[in-house]
This record gives C-alpha cells, structure tokens and sequence, in this order.
C-alpha cells in the first residue's frame, strides 16, 4: 500500500509494508513516518535557534555590540519562532531570550 507523505519542501510516496519497524498495523506505520517527519522538522528548528544563539555569544565574546544587537533580533525572532510551532514551551523560550538579552545589556 502506497500511501502521499507531503511536507512542505516535498512530496513523495512510501511503501508503508517498507517500513522496517515493529508496526503490523496501517496506521501504525504510518504513525511512524509522520513522527520521524515532525522529529526532523523540530530538529532543524531547534538547530535554527541554537546556531542564532551562538552568534549572538561570538559577537559578545568579539566585544561588537552592534553586532550582537543585530543578533541579538535574529535570535529572538528565531526562539519565538520555535515557540509559536510547539517545538520549545513558552517558558524556556522566555528564559532563553531572557538570558541573552541580558547578555547584550551587559556589555561594556
């Protein structure tokens, strides 16, 4: 049975009886590559979020305020992001944009 798996980026069909899990049943399979989907996407946004933060600590460490102003913007734009699409919960979004913002105030 060959069943549309979409996503945004692509469409694709999948052989659900390819599906090496323990899974015997339809749904169940497709169960399966639904969440590997969504674990991929949450990933790379995760990664979005991570990467962005680290720029904002390498201007920092750099001593260049503007930059890590202009950073500081993309990586709260980014952790609101994850937020508002369930990857991270509101609280830990705030307190990761809690603590690089006071990181930017703080500079010298």
């Amino acid at each position: 049975v060959q069943v549309l798996m979409q996503t945004r980026k692509y469409k694709s069909y999948i052989n659900l009886s390819e599906v090496p899990r323990l899974a015997n049943i339809k749904s169940a399979k497709k169960r399966i590559l639904v969440n590997e989907t969504r674990a991929a996407r949450n990933k790379a946004i995760r990664s979005k979020v991570k990467t962005s933060i680290k720029k904002v600590e390498a201007s920092i460490s750099a001593g260049d305020k503007a930059a890590a102003q202009a950073n500081l913007v993309n990586a709260i734009s980014e952790i609101e992001k994850a937020a508002s699409k369930g990857v991270y919960h509101k609280n830990n979004a705030s307190r990761k944009v809690s603590r690089i913002s006071k990181a930017v105030s703080s500079m010298a």
